[in-house]
C-alpha cells in the first residue's frame, strides 16, 4: 500500500484501510529502527577492532570471507536445487580450505620469515608450500571426479564451476584486504571508509537532489547522488588520510619482531607520510591567492584512491545487483536484520581492495630491506656468507665502502 495515503485524512473512512496504513507506517519504523540501530552497533565494533589492533582485523576478514563464501554457496544450492548432488557442500569447503592454506602461507613466508626461521616444522612447510598446496587441491580434484553421478553430470559441473568463481571473488580478494593490512593499516582504513562514505554521500545527494536515474540495474540510483558522492568521497577521504597519516600506529607495516617475539606496527614512517611544500599551478593560485601548500604526500593518494571509490567502485555494487537479479532474490542471505547477508556489505569493499593492492605494488611498494633480511636469514650460512662477500666488494668497487672498513673485514 501506498504510505502517501496518509496524508489525506479523508482516505480514512474505511476504519480497515487506516488499520493497514498504520501497519505499513508502523512496519517501516521498525525496519528503520532495527536498521539503524545495528548500523549503529557495526560502526562501534568497528572502532573497537581497529583498536584491537591488526591482527583482530585479520581474524575479521576471514571470519566476513567464510561467511561470504556460505552465502553464495547457499544461493548456488538453492537454485541449482543441488539437494541430491553427493559431496557438493564438503568439496566446496574443502575447495574453500585449500586455497586458504595457500593464500596464508604464502603470506607466512613473505612476512614472517624470522619467525619461520626458528620453528623446524614451519620451515619444511615453507619450502614445500606450493607443492603441498597443489597435492591437496588434486586430491579435492579427484574427489569430484570420483563423485559424478550419470544423472547430474551437467549440474555437477556447474556446481564445480561455481564453486570456483566464488573462491575467485571472495577467497582471492580477501587475501588481498590482508595484504594491504600488511603494509599499514591506512591502506586498509582508508579504502573501507572511502567507500562506506561514498554509499553515505551517495543515498543523501540522491535522497534530496536525485531526479535522473543512472542504472537500470538499481532503480534507486540516481546521477544526482552519484556525482555529489564523488566530490563528497573525495573532500572526505582527503581529510581522513590527514588525520591518519600523523600517526606510527596506521602508517606502518605490520611485521614480526623475533626479539620481543610480537607482532608490532612500529618504524620510521617513510616519504609519503612526511609533510611537502607543493608548489600550485599558477591557474590555481590565481583562485586561491595561495602560492604554495603543505601536505602528506599520502592525501594526493588517497585522492587517487577516492576517485575509484566513487566511480568504479559502486559497479561491484551493480554487479552484485545484477546477480541478485538474474536469481531472483532480494539479498544474499538474511544475516543482519535490515541490511541482508554479509555480502550485500561488502559487495564493493572487494573490488576496492584489489584496486588499492594494484595501486600499491605500481605506485608505493619499494624494495623493502627487512623483507630482503628475513629472506637472507633463510638461506644457509655458505649462502648468506656468499651473498655477504658480493655485497662487500660492490660496495668496494663503488667507493660506498671505506678502504679502512674493507681491510679490517
Amino acid at each position: 500500500m501506498d504510505v502517501s495515503v496518509c496524508m489525506d485524512v479523508s482516505v480514512c473512512t474505511d476504519v480497515s484501510v487506516c488499520i493497514d496504513v498504520l501497519c505499513v507506517l508502523m512496519c517501516l519504523w521498525k525496519n528503520c529502527c532495527i536498521r539503524g540501530v545495528l548500523s549503529m552497533a557495526m560502526i562501534s565494533g568497528f572502532f573497537m577492532m581497529i583498536y584491537l589492533g591488526p591482527i583482530m582485523l585479520i581474524v575479521v576478514v576471514m571470519t566476513i570471507q567464510i561467511k561470504c563464501f556460505q552465502e553464495i554457496i547457499d544461493i548456488g544450492y538453492r537454485v541449482y536445487h543441488s539437494y541430491e548432488l553427493p559431496w557438493f557442500r564438503t568439496l566446496s569447503w574443502y575447495f574453500l580450505v585449500c586455497v586458504n592454506y595457500f593464500f596464508y602461507g604464502e603470506t607466512l613466508a613473505e612476512y614472517f620469515g624470522a619467525l619461520v626461521q626458528r620453528e623446524e616444522p614451519l620451515q619444511f612447510l615453507v619450502r614445500y608450500h606450493r607443492f603441498i598446496s597443489f597435492a591437496v587441491y588434486l586430491a579435492g580434484f579427484c574427489m569430484f571426479v570420483l563423485s559424478l553421478v550419470k544423472k547430474h553430470y551437467r549440474l555437477q559441473f556447474y556446481m564445480f564451476a561455481w564453486t570456483h568463481v566464488t573462491l575467485l571473488i571472495v577467497v582471492t580478494q580477501s587475501h588481498l584486504v590482508i595484504q594491504n593490512l600488511f603494509e599499514g593499516m591506512i591502506w586498509f582504513l582508508v579504502p573501507v571508509s572511502i567507500v562506506i562514505c561514498n554509499d553515505i554521500m551517495a543515498y543523501l545527494f540522491g535522497f534530496f537532489f536525485g531526479r535522473t536515474p543512472l542504472i537500470k540495474l538499481s532503480p534507486k540510483k540516481t546521477w544526482e547522488g552519484f556525482i555529489g558522492g564523488f566530490f563528497g568521497t573525495l573532500v572526505f577521504g582527503f581529510i581522513l588520510a590527514y588525520l591518519l597519516a600523523q600517526f606510527q600506529y596506521f602508517v606502518c607495516p605490520v611485521e614480526y619482531n623475533s626479539e620481543t617475539n610480537r607482532f608490532t606496527a612500529e618504524c620510521e614512517p617513510s616519504d609519503i607520510f612526511v609533510m611537502h611544500e607543493y608548489t600550485l599551478p599558477f591557474t590555481v593560485q590565481s583562485i586561491l591567492r595561495w602560492k604554495t601548500v603543505t601536505i602528506y604526500p599520502y592525501q594526493i593518494h588517497s585522492v587517487a584512491l577516492s576517485t575509484f571509490g566513487s566511480l568504479i567502485g559502486p559497479f561491484g555494487g551493480f554487479f552484485a545487483s545484477g546477480f541478485k537479479r538474474a536469481f531472483k532474490i532480494k539479498d544474499f542471505a538474511d544475516t543482519i536484520p535490515g541490511h541482508g547477508g554479509i555480502m550485500d556489505r561488502f559487495d564493493c569493499q572487494y573490488l576496492m581492495a584489489t584496486f588499492t593492492h594494484v595501486y600499491i605494488a605500481s605506485f608505493i611498494r619499494g624494495p623493502n630491506p627487512s623483507k630482503v633480511l628475513q629472506q637472507l636469514l633463510v638461506l644457509q650460512p655458505e649462502q648468506q656468507l656468499s651473498i655477504f662477500n658480493a655485497m662487500r666488494d660492490r660496495l668496494r668497487d663503488r667507493g660506498i665502502l671505506p678502504p679502512a672498513a674493507t681491510e679490517a673485514m
